[in-house]
């Protein structure tokens, strides 16, 4: 078998460009979690980072309270109590009541952001962190940092502040 050298000149030439092109390819991330990720890198309180990663992944449980299992409201007490000191009541619509409003805009690192997802009451409450992102204890995927831009939760904000 003969290779012409026409042959072997347009090989190399697609060879070359092959493994230039990926020789250069910048690989940048974008997706969700790598942005999540950069949330939790730029949290001014160290506290607060170990906190949450010590509860990522830990699964949800209605009226849950410990690592075995956590609700939302839950999650936010502990949170709460342990990061800055103070009390927030029990249940997220109690919760809710407790909170000096604060607008989306002007959220800060710990305030806390509640949603209905099952009509006009407070059913769901999460602890915002920076860059649109925030913490809570997903119903489907446990404790887990979320993005706020994401349609779902958009819909369902309610009500956005500070602890009292």
């Amino acid at each position: 078998m003969r290779v012409q050298k026409s042959q072997l000149v347009w090989l190399s030439l697609v060879l070359m460009l092959f493994v230039a092109s990926c020789g250069s390819r910048k690989h940048t991330s974008n997706t969700n979690a790598s942005r999540a990720a950069d949330a939790m890198a730029n949290l001014k309180s160290k506290p607060l980072y170990r906190f949450i990663t010590s509860w990522t992944g830990v699964r949800y449980k209605l009226g849950g309270l410990d690592k075995s299992g956590i609700d939302c409201s839950g999650f936010a007490y502990l949170l709460q109590k342990d990061i800055y000191g103070k009390t927030l009541p029990r249940r997220s619509k109690d919760q809710a009541n407790a909170i000096k409003k604060k607008s989306f805009g002007n959220l800060k690192e710990g305030d806390l952001i509640f949603f209905s997802f099952g009509g006009r009451e407070v059913d769901h409450v999460g602890i915002y962190l920076n860059g649109n992102f925030f913490v809570h204890a997903s119903t489907t995927r446990g404790v887990i940092v979320d993005d706020l831009t994401m349609p779902v939760y958009q819909k369902a904000i309610v009500k956005t502040g500070t602890l009292n």
